[in-house]
């Protein structure tokens, strides 16, 4: 098979492919200094523990099987998705390239169309291994969905994404005509205002299609909430309760929204089912997330690394379409785009992990400061691995390419070292002091 022209020669007589691995070199470089630039300060060094000092070794071996199976899960799912990708790519099977083709016909309209079934053709490929991991998750008792209620949050989330993505695709696919080699210039300022738009409205718009949420009533949570936030000086915004417990038994907080749609999220769960330090604990690292930024942190990170990194996706795209006997910016390419923007994304991610980690970190740091418990934050890590079914010390390369936060183990080990530099914390069973006087 002759090597495709894109990847023999460059610009300048370069060839393609040192250009393009130039480009992923770059662009890995970039957000790694993103990462270095961004990192917050003053992050504790956790001190190494062992697991079977707060777990029970049939409890360690029950979450290891667990997140170890829907692990596989989920990279059987990618491979599979990937898969259908790469062939589609390789022109076939002849049925696809040729609607592929007539949608080129109505760049707008058929680009959108496309997109779209791309989105739906790869959610159906998914299915199989989606429903495994459901029924994993209720054989756990971590799910409370039954099969048909789970099904229909499936098929209401993927015809939203596949809406998107034809919005999406088919805008792309006229920005890559508009601009044949340079796109991705425009493509990343309109990359962060899309990331900043979502982050904007998610919570208005889209979330409370799956879920009902609703301001915290009055009562111990709220006081809580309200008496940490102004010790801390964080301007709250809102602070909902969710109906979580609708789907899962599993327990969780976040940060959503920017500017007016600001708010802290409680999952129904953590607010019925833990102590009152376990529950304080989790909201003031909530608050850490508010009081440092860390949304916009995110968004900066994404302005940064997305420039070299939509430069390495065009490249890769160019290079898969004419494989394929696609130019970039027609419909037929868009398995080519879909795959490029798939590798740039996993890769970014990576990096960008490293960033979400500290973060995290950060923000548990934070939350032993202001609530000085913590006992109640080793708890906390205890409570929360046992009911979410957490793998407390995964093995360290799915830590590196999947972990957003820092292990069971090293939040733990975290609040121990904090433990040592503050032994006047408060101790297990004493209120804390700061919150006693209120």
């Amino acid at each position: 098979m002759p090597t495709p022209r894109v990847l023999s020669r460059g610009g300048g007589g370069t060839p393609g492919w040192v250009r393009l691995g130039a480009a992923a070199v770059a662009a890995v470089v970039v957000a790694e200094a993103a990462v270095w630039l961004l990192r917050p300060s003053g992050v504790i060094d956790p001190l190494a523990v062992d697991a079977t000092d707060f777990f029970r070794a049939d409890e360690i071996a029950r979450a290891e099987d667990y997140r170890s199976g829907q692990r596989l899960l989920f990279v059987g799912g990618v491979v599979a998705q990937g898969a259908v990708l790469l062939i589609l790519v390789a022109g076939r099977p002849e049925q696809a390239k040729e609607v592929l083709r007539r949608a080129g016909r109505r760049p707008v309209l058929g680009g959108a169309a496309a997109a779209a079934g791309l989105a739906g053709v790869l959610a159906v490929v998914g299915l199989p291994f989606d429903v495994a991991a459901h029924e994993r998750a209720v054989d756990v008792g971590l799910s409370t969905q039954d099969l048909w209620a789970w099904a229909g949050d499936w098929a209401k989330a993927n015809g939203i994404n596949a809406a998107l993505m034809g919005v999406l695709g088919t805008g792309l696919l006229a920005l890559i005509r508009r601009y044949p080699r340079r796109w991705w210039v425009p493509g990343s300022a309109a990359v962060v205002v899309l990331a900043a738009a979502f982050t904007w409205l998610a919570p208005v718009v889209l979330a409370p299609l799956f879920n009902d949420f609703d301001p915290l009533e009055g009562g111990e949570a709220r006081e809580d909430v309200l008496e940490l936030g102004e010790r801390s000086g964080v301007e709250i915004g809102e602070v909902y309760r969710v109906d979580a417990s609708r789907r899962s038994t599993a327990i969780n907080a976040y940060v959503g929204g920017i500017g007016p749609t600001k708010r802290v999220v409680l999952y129904d769960t953590l607010i019925d089912d833990l102590d009152r330090g376990e529950r304080r604990s989790v909201v003031a690292h909530e608050l850490a997330h508010v009081d440092q930024d860390d949304i916009p942190r995110g968004l900066l990170f994404v302005a940064i690394s997305a420039p070299l990194g939509l430069l390495f996706a065009a490249g890769l795209t160019r290079a898969l379409a004419r494989r394929s006997g696609a130019d970039p910016g027609e419909p037929a390419s868009l398995p080519a785009l879909a795959v490029a923007l798939a590798v740039t994304s996993f890769g970014i991610g990576v990096v960008g992990n490293q960033l979400s980690r500290a973060v995290e970190a950060k923000a548990d740091t934070y939350a032993l400061e202001l609530t000085r418990d913590p006992d109640a934050m080793i708890g906390l890590q205890e409570r929360l691995a046992r009911r979410n079914l957490s793998d407390p010390d995964p093995p360290d390369a799915v830590s590196f390419l999947l972990g957003s936060h820092p292990t069971t183990l090293e939040r733990i080990g975290a609040a121990q070292a904090w433990h040592d530099q503050n032994p006047d914390a408060t101790s297990p069973g004493e209120p804390d002091p700061d919150a006693a006087a209120q």
